[in-house]
């Protein structure tokens, strides 16, 4: 896969389009710390390394940095630490909770943070890999448990559905942070630092060559 071509393109796709003051925050945070000495602030340092490695396996190193590489794994970290409501927090834990239970299962490891690229790229892969009908079983399922928690009756949710939830958000937000880190910004997608002429109904092709705007 040419990923720097669909990198260009996918702005056009995704549904995170507006910077706020809060996202620039974060990822200017994000950009001064070392990878190498960070401790996660909300997931677990076991948690932590194991989210590492998957945002790696989403967008691994090819004529671009890796995810870690633009520090895609501790915006993320520190937009469900910041950003995200205690519900969502909740849910993030307890998805990642049962993704990496099944991991350590297959690889009889006892440790998330033990956990290899080839033991969590088949759990991954297994999660992500749905029918559109059962994603869209899957979504409702997802929803009705959120409903059934925020008003405090007793949920449960399958695991796999959990396993999936976890796959999709992850993927979702590694490709956004990694679109709205610096590099890929300036170096990736059409950045132009102080706009000139507005063209309100102008031609992608034209205008930028295929590539979506950099926010």
């Amino acid at each position: 896969m040419d990923r720097r071509k669909a990198l260009k393109n996918m702005g056009l796709a995704m549904g995170y389009s507006v910077a706020t003051p809060t996202l620039i925050s974060l990822m200017q945070s994000c950009k001064n710390e070392v990878a190498l000495e960070w401790t996660p602030d909300f997931f677990s340092k076991d948690e932590g390394a194991a989210l590492t490695r998957l945002v790696d396996i989403i967008l691994p190193k090819t004529d671009t940095p890796s995810a870690s590489e633009v520090q895609v794994h501790i915006f993320i970290d520190r937009f469900v630490d910041q950003v995200a409501e205690k519900e969502e927090q909740d849910f993030a834990k307890m998805s990642m909770g049962r993704f990496l239970d099944k991991a350590l299962q297959n690889s009889g490891k006892e440790k998330a943070g033990e956990l290899t690229s080839e033991d969590l790229e088949p759990v991954l892969a297994e999660a992500l890999k749905v029918t559109k009908d059962d994603e869209m079983k899957n979504l409702e399922a997802i929803q009705q448990y959120n409903e059934a928690m925020a008003e405090g009756k007793e949920a449960n949710l399958d695991d796999s559905i959990s396993r999936f939830a976890f796959a999709k958000n992850l993927r979702d937000m590694t490709i956004w942070g990694y679109k709205t880190s610096e590099y890929v910004g300036e170096q990736v997608l059409e950045y132009l630092p102080v706009p000139g002429e507005y063209i309100g109904c102008g031609d992608v092709q034209e205008l930028t060559g295929g590539k979506a705007w950099s926010i």
